[in-house]
Formats: C-alpha cells, structure tokens, sequence
C-alpha cells in the first residue's frame, strides 16, 4: 500500500509552481502491522467506552462529575489515538523543497535545512540510504523509501546544494567494518 506506487505529483501546482518531490514513506511489515493493529485497538476503545457510555445513562446517575471526566478522556484518548495512527499510515512520505528535506509522519513534520546536509551515504549490502548532518557521522537520519526511487531522491538533494557529498559502501566493505568491530 505504502510502497507500491509514488506519490502522484501534479504537472503544475498552484499559481504555476512546479509540484515538489515527495516519496512515500516505505513501512517494514512488522511496524505496518502493529500501526493496524494500534487502530484496531482504538477502535475496539472507542466502540467499548461508547458501550459502556450507554451503560451509564441508563443507569440514571448522571449527577456524577467523575464519571463524566473519565468517559470524556476515554474519548479523547482512543479518538487521539486512532487520528494519529491512521495518519501514519496514509501520509508518511519525505518532502524536497528547495531549502528544506521534510519527514511527515502523519500529524508529526519535521524539517531538516539543506544547508545542514553534510553528505549522502548509500550501504548496498543493507540497503539503506543514510543523510549526515555533520562531519563526524553522528547526527544522522535514514530514508526510509523504496529503493528503485534511491537514485532519484539523491540526484534531486545533491542538486539542491553542491556542498553535499555521495558516497556508497558495497556490502564486503560492510562486512569487513563489522569484522573490525
């Protein structure tokens, strides 16, 4: 579902901006399926405090400011918690803007200035694709989308700013630094 399709990006934007790239966030099947499971939770939460709720008035004593709070937090709660996954889910991606590589995770986007981009680290043997934010490699973040659209996303950042650097690591060169350790 993730990662089966690229984000469609419309010719022209609006007030004839070019789209901006974007890449769909690539779950493992793991996190995936507790995202879902997360939801189902919340849901059956819902469906239960709604249950209980019913149970409640029924029973006449609405005079009770306690009960009030707790069914309204228990709302608020697995409502909260539904929105928050469902959106995980639906819209994770990375956003490349001209001074900017944004992560959306749903409801949570967090912006990473190009300038800070130090270098762009490709580990064959784990595929993965990894970005610096310094020199030393301690300050990292890695891209998490599917690997055929690698090659585009690095070629897009390194044209955003020709200071950032490219590198690759086969998967023996990989091996032998795990050996090392």
């Amino acid at each position: 579902m993730n990662d089966l399709t690229p984000i469609p990006t419309p010719e022209g934007a609006p007030n004839g901006q070019p789209a901006l790239p974007r890449w769909r966030f690539r779950f493992s099947a793991p996190v995936l399926a507790l995202l879902c499971l997360g939801i189902a939770f919340a849901a059956a939460g819902f469906a239960l405090t709604t249950w209980q709720f019913v149970e409640f008035v029924r029973g006449g004593e609405l005079g009770s400011v306690l009960e009030w709070c707790k069914y309204a937090l228990l709302y608020l709660v697995s409502s909260a918690l539904f929105v928050v996954m469902l959106a995980a889910v639906i819209r994770s991606e990375y956003i490349l803007t001209e001074k900017k590589l944004i992560l959306v995770f749903g409801v949570i986007r967090m912006g990473y200035p190009i300038e800070s981009i130090v270098s762009v680290h490709l580990f064959q043997g784990a595929r993965k694709l990894a970005v610096y934010f310094d020199s030393e490699k301690t300050r990292y973040t890695v891209i998490v989308i599917k690997e055929a659209y690698y090659d585009e996303f690095v070629r897009l950042l390194l044209k955003r700013s020709e200071r950032i650097g490219f590198s690759f690591s086969t998967a023996e060169e990989e091996e032998e630094i795990k050996k090392k350790k």
